[in-house]
Protein backbone atom coordinates (compact mmCIF):
# COMPACT_ATOMS: atom_id res chain seq x y z
CA UNK A 1 0.00 0.00 0.00
CA UNK A 2 3.04 2.43 0.62
CA UNK A 3 4.28 1.65 -2.69
CA UNK A 4 0.57 2.92 -4.62
CA UNK A 5 0.94 6.08 -2.14
CA UNK A 6 4.49 6.91 -3.06
CA UNK A 7 3.48 6.32 -6.61
CA UNK A 8 0.60 8.33 -6.47
CA UNK A 9 1.75 11.47 -4.88
CA UNK A 10 4.92 11.63 -7.33
CA UNK A 11 6.96 10.71 -4.18
CA UNK A 12 8.42 7.34 -6.05
CA UNK A 13 12.24 7.81 -7.27
CA UNK A 14 12.26 4.58 -9.03
CA UNK A 15 14.52 2.46 -6.96
CA UNK A 16 12.15 -0.22 -6.62
CA UNK A 17 12.28 -0.83 -10.17
CA UNK A 18 15.91 -1.82 -10.23
CA UNK A 19 14.93 -4.26 -7.33
CA UNK A 20 12.13 -5.97 -9.45
CA UNK A 21 14.71 -6.33 -12.21
CA UNK A 22 17.44 -7.74 -9.86
CA UNK A 23 14.78 -9.68 -8.32
CA UNK A 24 13.54 -11.20 -11.66
CA UNK A 25 16.89 -11.78 -12.43
CA UNK A 26 17.70 -13.72 -9.47
CA UNK A 27 14.42 -15.83 -10.02
CA UNK A 28 15.86 -16.78 -13.30
CA UNK A 29 19.42 -17.31 -12.36
CA UNK A 30 20.22 -21.16 -12.13
CA UNK A 31 22.41 -22.44 -9.39
CA UNK A 32 25.52 -24.53 -10.44
CA UNK A 33 24.08 -27.45 -8.92
CA UNK A 34 20.71 -27.01 -10.65
CA UNK A 35 22.79 -26.70 -13.96
CA UNK A 36 24.45 -29.49 -13.76
CA UNK A 37 21.32 -31.20 -12.68
CA UNK A 38 18.89 -29.95 -16.02
CA UNK A 39 22.10 -30.69 -18.09
CA UNK A 40 22.25 -34.46 -17.26
CA UNK A 41 18.40 -35.05 -17.31
CA UNK A 42 17.94 -33.12 -20.99
CA UNK A 43 21.51 -34.92 -22.14
CA UNK A 44 20.00 -38.35 -20.79
CA UNK A 45 16.79 -37.48 -22.35
CA UNK A 46 18.69 -37.14 -25.92
CA UNK A 47 20.68 -40.31 -25.61
CA UNK A 48 17.23 -42.47 -24.73
CA UNK A 49 15.82 -40.70 -27.64
CA UNK A 50 18.45 -41.96 -29.97
CA UNK A 51 18.33 -44.96 -28.52
CA UNK A 52 15.02 -45.59 -28.78
CA UNK A 53 15.11 -44.39 -32.22
CA UNK A 54 17.33 -46.99 -33.47
CA UNK A 55 15.15 -49.83 -31.38
CA UNK A 56 12.10 -48.21 -33.27
CA UNK A 57 13.92 -49.08 -36.87
CA UNK A 58 13.10 -52.35 -37.06
CA UNK A 59 9.30 -51.91 -36.60
CA UNK A 60 7.79 -52.47 -39.87
CA UNK A 61 6.28 -49.52 -42.60
CA UNK A 62 6.96 -46.72 -40.22
CA UNK A 63 10.39 -47.70 -38.43
CA UNK A 64 12.45 -45.46 -40.13
CA UNK A 65 10.33 -42.50 -40.21
CA UNK A 66 10.40 -42.95 -35.84
CA UNK A 67 14.14 -43.74 -36.05
CA UNK A 68 14.80 -40.77 -37.90
CA UNK A 69 12.68 -38.16 -35.80
CA UNK A 70 13.59 -39.74 -32.43
CA UNK A 71 17.19 -39.48 -33.51
CA UNK A 72 16.80 -35.59 -34.68
CA UNK A 73 15.00 -35.06 -31.48
CA UNK A 74 17.52 -37.06 -29.68
CA UNK A 75 20.55 -34.56 -31.24
CA UNK A 76 18.00 -31.66 -30.43
CA UNK A 77 18.24 -32.77 -26.60
CA UNK A 78 21.45 -33.30 -26.26
CA UNK A 79 22.64 -30.20 -28.52
CA UNK A 80 19.94 -28.28 -26.16
CA UNK A 81 21.52 -29.63 -22.71
CA UNK A 82 25.44 -27.88 -22.97
CA UNK A 83 22.93 -24.65 -22.66
CA UNK A 84 22.44 -25.17 -19.03
CA UNK A 85 25.95 -25.19 -18.42
CA UNK A 86 27.19 -22.31 -20.23
CA UNK A 87 24.05 -20.57 -21.14
CA UNK A 88 22.01 -20.15 -24.31
CA UNK A 89 24.10 -17.19 -25.04
CA UNK A 90 27.59 -18.31 -25.34
CA UNK A 91 26.12 -21.26 -26.11
CA UNK A 92 25.46 -19.45 -29.83
CA UNK A 93 28.31 -17.49 -30.25
CA UNK A 94 30.77 -21.25 -29.24
CA UNK A 95 28.19 -22.52 -32.00
CA UNK A 96 28.99 -19.43 -34.62
CA UNK A 97 33.09 -19.69 -33.58
CA UNK A 98 34.44 -19.64 -36.91
CA UNK A 99 35.69 -22.78 -35.88
CA UNK A 100 32.65 -24.45 -35.29
CA UNK A 101 30.42 -22.49 -37.89
CA UNK A 102 30.50 -25.00 -40.74
CA UNK A 103 29.67 -28.06 -38.71
CA UNK A 104 26.93 -26.19 -36.68
CA UNK A 105 25.82 -24.82 -39.93
CA UNK A 106 25.84 -28.32 -41.51
CA UNK A 107 24.35 -30.03 -38.33
CA UNK A 108 21.27 -27.59 -38.01
CA UNK A 109 20.70 -27.72 -41.60
CA UNK A 110 20.82 -32.24 -41.46
CA UNK A 111 18.28 -31.83 -38.40
CA UNK A 112 15.85 -29.70 -40.33
CA UNK A 113 16.18 -31.82 -43.52
CA UNK A 114 15.79 -34.80 -41.83
CA UNK A 115 12.11 -33.86 -40.28
CA UNK A 116 11.22 -32.29 -43.75
CA UNK A 117 12.53 -35.63 -45.30
CA UNK A 118 10.43 -38.05 -42.20
CA UNK A 119 6.97 -35.63 -42.84
CA UNK A 120 6.84 -33.90 -45.72
CA UNK A 121 8.88 -35.87 -48.49
CA UNK A 122 7.99 -39.20 -46.92
CA UNK A 123 11.12 -40.42 -48.22
CA UNK A 124 13.45 -43.29 -46.29
CA UNK A 125 16.50 -42.85 -48.07
CA UNK A 126 16.82 -39.49 -47.87
CA UNK A 127 15.76 -39.70 -44.05
CA UNK A 128 18.28 -42.08 -43.52
CA UNK A 129 20.92 -40.01 -45.26
CA UNK A 130 20.41 -37.24 -43.25
CA UNK A 131 20.81 -38.90 -39.68
CA UNK A 132 24.02 -40.06 -41.21
CA UNK A 133 25.19 -36.09 -41.92
CA UNK A 134 23.47 -35.25 -38.47
CA UNK A 135 25.98 -37.71 -36.96
CA UNK A 136 28.77 -36.78 -38.65
CA UNK A 137 28.22 -33.22 -38.42
CA UNK A 138 27.45 -33.38 -34.28
CA UNK A 139 30.72 -35.65 -34.03
CA UNK A 140 32.98 -33.28 -35.77
CA UNK A 141 31.04 -29.84 -34.16
CA UNK A 142 31.51 -32.28 -30.89
CA UNK A 143 35.03 -32.67 -31.41
CA UNK A 144 36.01 -29.24 -31.92
CA UNK A 145 35.72 -28.67 -28.27
CA UNK A 146 38.50 -30.90 -27.30
CA UNK A 147 42.01 -30.05 -27.70
CA UNK A 148 43.67 -31.28 -31.25
CA UNK A 149 41.42 -33.65 -31.39
CA UNK A 150 39.88 -32.69 -34.92
CA UNK A 151 43.67 -32.38 -36.08
CA UNK A 152 44.09 -36.52 -34.63
CA UNK A 153 41.34 -37.54 -36.29
CA UNK A 154 42.28 -36.40 -39.66
CA UNK A 155 45.71 -38.49 -38.92
CA UNK A 156 43.97 -41.11 -38.14
CA UNK A 157 42.35 -41.05 -41.12
CA UNK A 158 45.14 -39.95 -43.45
CA UNK A 159 46.90 -42.90 -42.19
CA UNK A 160 44.06 -45.95 -42.60
CA UNK A 161 43.48 -44.92 -46.36
CA UNK A 162 47.28 -44.80 -47.08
Amino acid sequence: MDKLKKVLSGQDNGTDDLNVLQAASDATTLGWGTRVKAFIACFALGVLCSVLGTCLLWVPKSGLILFAVFYTFGNIASLLSTMFLMGPLKQVKRMCDKTRALATAIMITCLVLTLCAAFWWKNKGLALLFCILQFLAFTWYGLSYIPFARDALIKVFSVCLK
